[in-house]
């Protein structure tokens, strides 16, 4: 499995508190493990907070760039890991936004967690798309046009981009192995 994913760029973002720890670092250490050059950016160049399941304050991580920073154009996948005040906090922050339609409309896939839909219900890319996520965000995925199932991993390609979507950190091994199903070269 090492070096499968050589010259694969990957973005994860995150706000700079109240990221699910397993659901940064999980895909960030994994990615890398297989070769992959992952960069973490925050709003701020400043620790980011982590936290286990929502209310355990975890280990603080560096990112490596703050989202001002960054531009969709040098990546080839953009992951959003999820826990309820990051997601928040990232759907109300313009440049991530803006970082997720860049990713769309530049037909590359977008990975997304537990709550990390929520960034996508802000900028407007469910209609059309079939995913899965924190239970609670069933309905704001529904209204946004999404069609919202219940399964530990869920690739849409429907619009020209791929969505990978997956409930919660119990799903990270299928989620991480979508990701990396959807970058692998095919021969």
């Amino acid at each position: 499995m090492p070096d499968q994913l050589n010259d694969v760029r990957v973005l994860i973002i995150t706000s700079n508190t109240g990221v699910e720890r397993d659901e940064l670092l999980v895909p960030r250490d994994e990615l890398r493990q297989r070769g992959a050059q992952v960069t973490h950016a925050a709003p701020k160049r400043e620790q980011v907070q982590t936290f286990h399941h929502d209310v355990n304050k975890d280990v603080a991580v560096q990112p490596d760039s703050s989202l001002d920073e960054v531009s969709g154009k040098d990546f080839d996948v953009l992951v959003v890991p999820g826990g309820t005040v990051n997601a928040d906090k990232l759907r109300v922050t313009q440049r991530a936004v803006e970082l997720a339609g860049e990713f769309a409309n530049a037909g590359k896939p977008i990975a997304a967690i537990c709550h990390g839909p929520w960034l996508l219900v802000d900028a407007g890319l469910l209609p059309g798309k079939t995913l899965t996520s924190y239970f609670s965000l069933r309905t704001d995925i529904t209204n946004a046009g999404g069609t919202w199932v219940d399964e530990p991993s869920v690739q849409s390609p429907e619009d020209g981009w791929t969505l990978i979507t997956s409930r919660n950190p119990g799903d990270l091994a299928d989620f991480v192995g979508a990701i990396t199903q959807e970058l692998v070269p095919t021969s």
